[in-house]
């Protein structure tokens, strides 16, 4: 990963736009961050980590530590990022949460946070996401390393410098992991495991498919117990037991066989015999019963042919009889309209409506009735001939006509009449209704005037009462503030008793302490003389001295005090001194806190605070119902005052409304009496008009159906005379000598059908018993009945055994079937199962071993023993320079030994001391010496994994003070290695205050600050 540019602005110190070109010291390799204290070096590796990871290293609370302090409203804030990554240019522009100024009037907006992530292709910017969640996905997937990671190996912040030196085994494996890409490794752990809990799952399911085999088995050979682990030889064995007992059961079905079809030949040949003996018995039982009926059925055929001749006659028959019938009633009907007209007329002239010649229509035929039609030679239509009725009744009917068009007017006129009476008791109502609505219109009006005033005297007290209302609110809020004071000022009274009584513990046991560990630094110092004898060896130098004789060591002293013990009193002091401390400010803190309650609270008491607010609040309450009612009161003012204006308009329309019914009703009162005169000279003798034109209609009706009546009773006797001719001819011709006879011989359709299918019958069955009789099979049988039950017990015997043997074939045959798909089966998975217990064992151990168990000894997992490899490139890379800057005195060294509590091992890193010959734990080095060594860790870092394929290359580093920490000699030397490494293809950055450095590195990155308190950023490098 290579930093490339950094543009930022409203950020940290920095108020105006700065761009940082890092490109610029490629050619120079290193180059130097300085600037005064505070002006802002490290706010430069602050503003890079913010744009990847939108935190900072140093800060925890970001949204109010980032916005530079010297910008106003409108000035904006963001930090812009150009940086390349496996050959890919990105480009990120962030900028945190912050106060601004509102686009539209004054006063500031809180101006929500944003993130855009671009790529370059070709010459321009393409943007990949938008938003700061989709930006922090999409930079996950780009650089893997997390924030802590990225702290460790590319900007080594203050404070954190030393972190992946000093990390434990897990936190180092998971930077390691990102940087290598080993990641395929761990993915080629949980394969393997998967494929030997695969594996596992296959031979169970194996082991349990040969025992649900041998289950099987066990049910096809009958068994009741199951042998214990059956192999492959049990399988095949009781195969070929299965195999013998069907051939033996097949040979018995054939021979069961065998004797079943000769007893079923015999058999055959008997029943055959028995069947032809018994036809020619019943052929002639049959001949002889149908003799016996022969006379019986002749008479039969002769009815059969009187009911053909009946039937050609009885059409004829029926339509003269329904002639007869259609006159008599056509007669009857004449007769009733007549009687009708007649009785009608009588009424009308009794009434006086009019006489219309009725009389001389008189009955026609008299004497002469429809059943004595033809009687003495007299035909149906010289009995039906009245005289005159055409004549009579075509005048009267024409005068009723007239009469009734003279009519019609003045029956409408009649029918308008109730509708006139309806709309006038309608307008009567209307115009009452009108008038009630008058005067309540004119009470509403004659009352609101008093109303209204009322409503104001109401209005004007509640308006006066809720004024009060912000007074008794600040009323109430006092007696709050002074009540919790004065409930806070007890409250803290009683705890600062007892932070005081603490505070003097804390105090004794701190100067028992104190004592104590001045007694053991005078027994240390006091006993150092003998503890340096125990070290002696003779022939070896004095560590002190150097001296290789040791005449007059001092005496060894029981109960040294050792550097360890003084470690723990100088702790155990610490600890004492620190709860001192907390003591002291947790009673500074309430004593403060009661200074300032006594201070609100004044000399009141919490019962008076009490009773001050009961009465503010109760003041309150009244002031805010008050306030409550003024609007209602308002609004029912000004409803009221609407409500008089509305009840005048309401007066006049109602003035309008009443006068308007009023001359519509004497308009319609004088229409109808005009109507009722007219009608009244119309009606004459009748109630009204209406019931002299429904007499006049039913006297017309009445003619119109006499006239009718005698039309159709005319047709209907001519039709009786054709009907009876034709009777008469078809008897004579069918040889009937009258209606009668024709009819006693008819016979109805089903008779018909049954008498035809009995003789039918009776000469079908007659003929097939005689073709039966003479049938060739039966001339030379032997008239002796035959016997077969005894060749009927034969069969039956033969088909048993037959049946049994081939059910006890076909049973063995399916089970042998079925036990050799059993025995086939069980013998793959017997094959397969050497493969597979094979297979299963080489990937158990192999999972085993990549898993850290046993046999591993070192309980290193593959992705570890990958690591652990790369950690040693690493620890030999940065050798090289460690013992150059440490003078050959520490290297580093890789620890893969197994560590306490059977945790995983492999990642380990220890120091190794040249002086002493030893290897110790790097948390023991000084604070110079974690500087040197973690600055070589990081470069050797670097220097590996930008050799390896696949990984991240660590093109830019970022090291953030730690060189004040080195004496002058040893900072020489850093700096020379340093140095070596401008041809190493890569950038560093280093941020210090240290004089000498700004000597030996020409390109510097200089932070200065202005005349108005923020900074500025100037580069200078060395090829300029």
């Amino acid at each position: 990963m290579k930093i490339k540019r950094l543009r930022l602005a409203g950020f940290g110190p920095f108020k105006n736009e700065q761009i940082v070109d890092f490109e610029r010291f490629d050619s120079d390799g290193i180059f130097l961050i300085t600037g005064k204290t505070g002006a802002g070096k490290s706010s430069i590796l602050d503003a890079i980590c913010f744009a990847l990871y939108d935190q900072v290293p140093r800060f925890t609370d970001t949204e109010q530590r980032l916005r530079s302090d010297y910008c106003e409203p409108d000035d904006p804030t963001f930090v812009e990022l150009d940086f390349s990554l496996r050959g890919r240019d990105y480009r990120l522009l962030r900028s945190p949460k912050y106060e601004r100024a509102k686009k539209n009037g004054t006063g500031t907006t809180s101006a929500a946070p944003t993130a855009v992530l671009q790529l370059r292709q070709g010459g321009e910017w393409r943007g990949i996401a938008a938003k700061p969640r989709e930006v922090g996905l999409e930079l996950s997937t780009i650089l893997p390393l997390k924030a802590d990671q990225f702290l460790q190996v590319i900007l080594l912040a203050q404070n954190r410098f030393q972190y992946f030196l000093l990390a434990k085994t897990e936190e180092r494996r998971a930077v390691l992991r990102t940087l290598f890409g080993t990641t395929r490794f761990e993915q080629l752990e949980s394969a393997l495991i998967t494929r030997r809990k695969s594996l596992d799952e296959s031979l169970a399911a194996v082991q349990r498919d040969v025992a649900e085999h041998a289950t099987a088995a066990m049910h096809q050979l009958r068994l009741s117990v199951l042998p214990v682990e059956p192999d492959l030889g049990w399988f095949r064995g009781a195969l070929d037991g299965l195999n013998r007992e069907v051939d033996l059961a097949a040979h018995d079905a054939e021979a069961a066989a065998a004797t079943l079809a000769e007893a079923t030949v015999q058999h055959r040949a008997a029943t055959e015999t028995q069947r032809r003996q018994a036809r020619r018995a019943l052929a002639e039982s049959t001949l002889a019963t149908l003799d016996t009926r022969s006379g019986e059925v002749d008479d039969q055929r002769d009815t059969l042919r009187h009911a053909a001749r009946a039937a050609r006659v009885w059409p004829h028959i029926r339509a003269s009889r329904a002639a007869t019938l259609a006159w008599q009633a056509a007669l009857a009907d004449e007769s009733l309209a007549r009687a009708a007209w007649l009785s009608f007329d009588v009424s009308l002239r009794a009434h006086g409506v009019g006489a219309h010649g009725g009389g001389a229509i008189g009955a026609s035929a008299n004497g002469v009735s429809a059943s004595g039609a033809g009687a003495n030679g007299a035909s149906a239509s010289d009995a039906a001939a009245p005289a005159g009725s055409e004549s009579a009744l075509g005048p009267i009917m024409d005068a009723l006509v007239r009469r009734l068009g003279a009519l019609a007017e003045v029956l409408e006129e009649e029918k308008r009449l109730p509708a006139l009476d309806h709309e006038i008791t309608t307008l009567f109502d209307l115009l009452a209704g009108h008038t009630d609505d008058l005067k309540r219109a004119q009470q509403r009006l004659d009352d609101l005037p008093q109303q209204i005033d009322f409503v104001g005297v109401q209005l004007a007290a509640a308006t006066v009462t809720a004024a009060g209302e912000t007074d008794a609110e600040e009323a109430v809020h006092r007696a709050d503030a002074g009540l919790a004071a004065a409930e806070d000022v007890v409250f803290v009274l009683a705890g600062l008793i007892g932070a005081n009584e603490h505070l003097l513990g804390r105090s004794r046991d701190n100067a028992a302490a104190a004592i104590d560990y001045e007694v053991l630094v005078a027994r240390r110092i006091a006993g150092q003389a003998s503890e340096l004898a125990g070290y002696l060896v003779d022939g070896a130098a004095c560590a002190v001295c150097g001296s290789i004789e040791h005449p007059a060591p001092a005496a060894a002293q029981e109960g040294l005090v050792t550097a360890a013990d003084l470690s723990t009193a100088r702790d155990q002091l610490q600890e004492w001194q620190q709860q001192l401390a907390d003591a002291q400010e947790t009673a500074a803190a309430l004593t403060n806190r009661l200074a300032q309650a006594q201070a609100l609270a004044g000399q009141r008491s919490v019962d008076e605070f009490r009773a001050d607010r009961a009465a503010a609040a109760t003041r309150l309450a009244t002031a805010r119902t008050a306030a409550g009612l003024v609007e209602g009161l308002r609004q029912n003012q000004a409803d009221l005052r609407h409500g008089l204006t509305l009840a005048q308009a309401a007066v006049l329309a109602a003035r309008v409304s009443r006068d308007s019914a009023s001359d519509t009703h004497s308009v319609r009162s004088g229409l109808r009496d005009l109507l009722a005169a007219r009608v009244g000279a119309q009606r004459g003798e009748c109630d009204s008009v209406t019931d002299q034109v429904l007499a006049l209609q039913q006297q017309l009706a009445c003619a119109r159906a006499l006239d009718g009546a005698q039309d159709l009773s005319r047709q209907r006797a001519a039709a009786t005379d054709a009907a009876t001719r034709q009777r008469d001819g078809q008897l004579e011709e069918e040889g009937f000598d009258d209606e009668q006879t024709a009819v006693a011989a008819r016979r109805d359709e089903r008779e018909i059908a049954r008498l035809e299918t009995v003789v039918r019958s009776y000469d079908d069955e007659r003929a097939a018993a005689r073709a039966a009789a003479a049938h060739p099979e039966l001339v030379d049988l032997a008239w002796e009945p035959v016997d077969i039950e005894p060749s009927l017990r034969a069969f039956d015997s033969a088909s048993s055994a037959r049946d049994a043997a081939v059910s006890a074939h076909g049973s063995l045959t399916e089970r042998a079937g079925q036990l050799t798909q059993l025995v086939r089966q069980v013998a793959t998975r017997f094959a397969a199962s050497a493969d597979l217990l094979n297979v299963h064992s080489q990937v158990r151990q192999l999972a085993d071993v990549m898993q850290g168990d046993e046999p591993n000894t070192k309980r290193m997992r593959l992705e570890t023993y990958v690591l652990a490899a790369q950690l040693e490139e690493i620890v030999v890379a940065a050798n090289l320079r460690l013992r150059t800057m440490t003078s050959g005195r520490y290297a580093l060294e890789h620890d893969d030994s197994r560590v306490k509590g059977g945790a995983r091992s492999g990642l380990g890193l220890m120091i190794r001391d040249g002086f002493t010959g030893r290897a110790r734990a790097t948390h023991s080095l000084s604070g110079g010496e974690t500087f040197l060594a973690s600055l070589a860790l990081a470069l050797g870092l670097a220097e590996v994994v930008s050799g390896q394929a696949g990984g991240i290359t660590l093109d830019t580093l970022f090291v953030d003070e730690g060189f004040g920490s080195l004496d002058s000699e040893t900072l020489e030397t850093a700096m020379g290695t340093l140095d070596t490494l401008r041809a190493g293809g890569r950038t560093i950055g280093l941020i210090s205050h240290v004089d000498s450095m700004k000597e030996q590195i020409p390109a510097t990155l200089r932070i200065s600050v202005t005349d108005q308190g923020h900074s500025r950023i100037e580069a200078d490098s060395a090829g300029a």
